[in-house]
């Protein structure tokens, strides 16, 4: 085993990365051998300096992140402060210095990964992230390793612990959106701000990231369609229930029947009971995986916390020590395809709308109509009336979502319907 050891620089001593430090020392021997050299951590950047981090030697502590990254002596730099800058200039000096880097910057890796990975290939270095998606779950190694020889076609999945777990105290309990929030907030599962992960922009993020690997392809941010979940309500979940499926905020990333293009979207949808991903409760996630030769693969596990996140980040830094040992790197960018991203109008699925309309002969005749006009075919409905109001459910067959918006467009000139209570999309059949 070689004696020198390997040095790595920490950038963030929150709650993942003071665990990974706690990780670093307290199985240092188990570390050093599974690398095959000792590795120590050489500094650590911090916005506030005089805060109490036990375990961890004072003099490694700065406030001066960039020196830290251009020391030349650092062979991985850990990123784990988030954002796109500093972020993004740390982890470029970085490489421009000589260290590979390790990051758990889902939203740095969302909108400008192309930039991080071109300067890794530059300068030689690695750029490992398998923090950024669904925390402790080994997800992005086997994309982008396990699965190099096969052709992935859908990654679907349940990649935000925060919202699954509201829609599940939503789903077992019957409680409405903002009480299972309020005990989300309270169990520490939500943020005091939580509309990163109701809105699905911390989903967004993931499902770019996700879609990229699987098909070998840019995708951005911008390019992920997204719905948040906040105007879920429990007649939705009543109207699930009775479809024998449950509500999910899911992540979808999909390449068309023609090969020609992808798609990448966040919302949430109706999945059957019988679907895998129906039975994730709590704050787990879960990413369902639909290979050509390998067939279907579920990734199961928690997706966030210190200790999780902490995980998947020192499973990075054995890897990424280990390709120094062997003066190598790991797999960089592979957007070789370069398919073009469909916009959401062209996502094929099944719809579920829930309308309130006038209790009258003839209504469901003309709301059929107009779907008949758009194209949209109907499979089931359902009604309810009293007293002069009524309820009438429709659950189509396969449509574009473009035609699907066009019909509800029409629907809400009709005189007979007095609002569109809800439109889900059913997905997972």
């Amino acid at each position: 085993m070689r004696t020198r050891p390997l040095k790595v620089a920490l950038l963030g001593c929150g709650v993942v990365g003071s665990e990974v430090a706690r990780i670093m020392t307290t199985h240092a021997d188990d570390l050093a051998a599974r690398i095959g050299a000792p590795i120590e951590l050489a500094g650590v950047a911090v916005r506030r300096p005089d805060k109490v981090r036990g375990g961890i030697d004072p003099a490694l502590i700065t406030t001066d992140a960039t020196a830290l990254v251009k020391r030349g002596d650092i062979d991985v730099v850990v990123e784990v402060i988030g954002g796109i800058e500093p972020a993004r200039t740390l982890i470029t000096t970085a490489f421009e210095h000589g260290a590979s880097v390790v990051s758990a910057n889902k939203a740095l890796l969302a909108q400008d990964g192309a930039t991080l990975y071109a300067a890794a290939e530059q300068h030689g270095q690695d750029l490992y992230y398998e923090a950024a998606v669904a925390g402790a779950i080994p997800l992005i190694r086997p994309l982008r390793e396990s699965l190099a020889g096969d052709k992935i076609n859908r990654v679907m999945g349940i990649v935000n612990g925060t919202t699954n777990f509201i829609l599940d105290k939503m789903d077992s309990t019957g409680a409405g959106y903002q009480e299972a929030l309020d005990e989300a907030t309270a169990l520490g599962y939500a943020e005091a701000d939580p509309t990163a992960d109701v809105e699905g922009f911390d989903a967004a993020a993931k499902a770019a990231i996700l879609a990229g690997i699987a098909f070998h392809t840019r995708v951005r941010l911008d390019d992920v369609y997204r719905e948040g979940m906040t105007e879920v309500t429990a007649a939705d979940f009543a109207s699930a229930r009775q479809m024998g499926c449950t509500i999910k905020l899911l992540a979808i990333c999909e390449r068309a029947a023609d090969g020609g293009s992808v798609t990448a979207r966040v919302h949430p949808a109706m999945i059957p009971l019988s679907h895998p991903l129906a039975s994730v409760r709590e704050a787990y996630n879960a990413v369902f995986v639909e290979a050509e030769a390998a067939g279907r693969l579920m990734f199961y596990g928690p997706g966030a916390g210190g200790s999780p996140t902490a995980s998947a980040v020192l499973g990075d830094i054995v890897a990424v020590c280990r390709n120094r040992l062997n003066e190598a790197t790991g797999p960089g960018e592979s957007a070789y395809t370069q398919l073009p991203v469909s916009p959401m109008g062209d996502v094929v699925t099944r719809y579920h709308i829930s309308l309130d309309v006038a209790d009258k002969p003839g209504v469901l005749a003309q709301v059929a109509t107009v779907f008949a006009e758009h194209g949209v075919s109907i499979d089931t409905v359902r009604q309810q009336g009293k007293d002069g109001e009524a309820s009438l459910v429709v659950v189509t067959h396969r449509a574009a979502d473009a035609a699907l918006s066009g019909t509800v467009e029409a629907l809400r000139k009709l005189d007979t319907v007095r609002g569109v209570a809800s439109i889900m999309r059913v997905e997972g059949e």
